[in-house]
């Protein structure tokens, strides 16, 4: 829509691999900076940094991610801020640790603007929890029970060019979702992937 828009990521990924001899961490972190530059690239993103946070290991760089993420909410200053709820969406530990330390700098600076969590509606687990149960995708024995449709902040189905645009976008991400699409085939992976949204973080004005 002509709006600035920026895009950030703590790590490469370089670890998230069931093979590290194939894909050892130099190599896939270099491949997915590529892939992701192509994503971005699709979408129309110009402005888009990978920090070099060790992956997987973010929960033992507290210090150095809460100033990362302050840093940037200073030099872009959003007025919205999409991001990992508390589930991190697979419970992985980085994405809670993002999770974490983006709502620590946005109370911080008096919660300006909207911070917006990444979240699963009950709809869309009812349909797609099965497969994510195969698939082992949870990092915890904790699951997502999925949120009411009512209690949204933004609850975006995407359909023609912008789902195409979306789909293409993660195709171009290939180490990340070249296995899942060829298991799913591209009908049903657009199906899953139509689907965006995200519940509101709590104002705090008094910060934390």
């Amino acid at each position: 829509n002509g709006r600035r828009g920026v895009c950030v990521a703590a790590t490469a990924g370089e670890r998230g691999t069931p093979d590290p001899d194939a894909w050892p961490r130099a190599r896939l972190g270099r491949v997915r900076r590529w892939e992701a530059a192509a994503a971005m690239a699709v979408l129309g993103v110009d402005e888009h940094h990978v920090h070099d946070l060790p992956d997987g290991a973010l929960a033992d760089h507290e210090a150095a991610g809460r100033a990362w993420v302050a840093r940037l909410l200073d030099d872009v200053r959003p007025d919205t801020v999409l991001t990992f709820g508390p589930d991190g969406m697979t419970y992985h530990d980085d994405h809670v640790a993002v999770h974490r330390w983006v709502t620590r700098a946005w109370q911080e600076r008096g919660c300006p603007g909207r911070l917006l969590y990444a979240t699963v509606t009950a709809d869309h687990l009812d349909r797609f929890g099965a497969l994510y149960e195969e698939w082992d995708m949870y990092m915890s024995d904790e699951r997502p029970t999925g949120v009411a449709r009512a209690e949204l902040a933004l609850d975006v189905c995407l359909d023609g060019i912008a789902l195409d645009r979306k789909h293409a976008a993660l195709r171009a991400m290939a180490t990340q979702t070249g296995d899942l699409v060829a298991r799913l085939g591209d009908d049903l992976y657009r199906t899953q992937i139509a689907e965006e949204a995200f519940t509101a973080a709590a104002v705090t004005p008094s910060g934390p």
